[in-house]
């Protein structure tokens, strides 16, 4: 059984290989630039200051920053 809570919350960004129920999770290093493989691409997200309440529980903003394509 996992009982890491989520502890952030991705925003921005259009990629289709992101959707919003796979936009909270937990970050061990909230402080640190996070990048997320989706489909053949990299996701970036910059922590930020912000936080945002989502059922219930406060949750660190990440924003989106860009993507890189995965090379071959």
């Amino acid at each position: 059984m996992n009982t890491v809570q989520p502890n952030v919350i991705l925003q921005g960004g259009t990629s289709p290989y992101l959707p919003d129920d796979q936009r909270v999770l937990y970050v061990q290093h909230p402080d640190t630039k996070l990048k997320i493989l989706r489909g053949n691409r990299h996701e970036h997200f910059e922590p930020t200051s912000e936080t945002v309440l989502h059922q219930g529980v406060a949750l660190q903003v990440f924003v989106w920053s860009g993507s890189t394509k995965v090379a071959e």
